[in-house]
């Protein structure tokens, strides 16, 4: 029997309906790209520091500014403490709260710390081995002073292995990799005249070359470093006070910003009006002979919790409890918050 013939639009249809069959199953065999997230998408905002009342925020406190001198296994100076006594106090410090910071930082008067911790300056004198020994390696050996510290923040990550170190010429065995070490890790450098020498003792030429004498062996190991700060010897003023601050030798001027002493109280907080930095005060730390040592004072803090500087988590403000105004640097007044 022969096939009737297939009506032309008849055949259209069919071919059309075929092509949409074609194109219908390979849109289901394909596999659908996702779109990369953007590259412009804004990121998340940093989270608010809390309410500085919640954590009883006081920038207006005082500070801590501990000193230290050798750290040895048989002291032979009242100054002097074990690497066991001192890892002991790191200990304490952190356990209380206590974040270190160096001068260079507390002379900004922006603290940058978490909300409710309190600043703490680690300052040492002298530039001796016991503080900085480095091995064959270079790194720090782990019974100095900054190998103890740089252990402790390897078990404790949020307590910063820093500090400020007030050498003298020669420092840490005359060793030419440490002060480039220091300077590398995070660690401020003062000054501490070239000779250590009782300034008291010495005419006016002699004080300013004592200066400018330890400030060019800085430089030549450090160029272009910044020393903010410098450390009295054995805490005694030249008899020209203003020569702890500036003055010049051989045509070399230099000007600290601050000038530390060897006692024997907490330190004002940065912002406050009755900060003096030509006589900041240090607490000593050392075998427990020193009267008003860092044992009495950190208990004496911890005691009085509302007397020291509590961090509000937000280095642009300075909050402080009502009342407090009037105790605010002028330069600070703008950026005052009590509360």
């Amino acid at each position: 029997m022969k096939a009737s013939p297939v009506p032309p639009l008849f055949t259209t249809m069919l071919r059309t309906l075929a092509a949409a069959l074609l194109c219908a199953s390979a849109a289901c065999g394909a596999t659908t790209a996702t779109a990369p997230p953007s590259s412009t998408s804004a990121a998340a905002p940093a989270p608010r520091p809390p309410d500085p009342a919640a954590v009883a925020a006081n920038e207006l406190g005082q500070i801590p500014i501990l000193m230290y001198h050798r750290i040895e296994a048989e002291p032979s100076g009242e100054y002097d403490q074990t690497p066991t006594k001192f890892t002991a106090e790191l200990d304490r410090l952190y356990t209380e709260g206590y974040r270190p910071i160096t001068l260079a930082q507390y002379l900004t008067g922006r603290i940058d710390l978490p909300a409710g911790t309190h600043p703490v300056v680690l300052t040492f004198d002298d530039s001796t081995r016991t503080q900085l020994t480095l091995t064959d390696a270079g790194d720090p050996a782990p019974d100095c002073a900054v190998g103890l510290l740089e252990q402790f923040h390897t078990r404790h990550p949020d307590f910063a292995a820093t500090a400020t170190f007030y050498i003298n010429n020669d420092p840490f065995g005359d060793d030419a990799r440490a002060l480039p070490w220091l300077a590398h890790h995070g660690y401020d450098i003062g000054a501490h005249t070239a000779t250590h020498p009782n300034l008291g003792h010495l005419d006016a030429t002699g004080v300013q070359r004592e200066f400018v004498q330890n400030l060019r062996a800085i430089g030549a190991a450090l160029p272009g470093t910044t020393v903010h700060s410098m450390a009295l010897p054995l805490g005694v003023y030249p008899s020209d006070r203003a020569l702890a601050t500036a003055g010049a030798w051989d045509g070399t001027p230099y000007t600290f910003e601050a000038v530390l002493l060897v006692g024997a109280n907490p330190a004002p907080s940065p912002v406050a009006a009755d900060l003096d930095p030509a006589a900041l005060p240090r607490i000593r730390s050392g075998r427990g002979a020193v009267p008003f040592d860092s044992t009495y004072w950190l208990d004496w803090l911890a005691a009085h919790p509302a007397a020291r500087y509590t961090s509000d988590g937000d280095p642009d403000h300075v909050s402080f409890p009502r009342g407090g105004t009037e105790q605010v640097a002028a330069r600070w007044s703008s950026a005052a918050q009590p509360y």
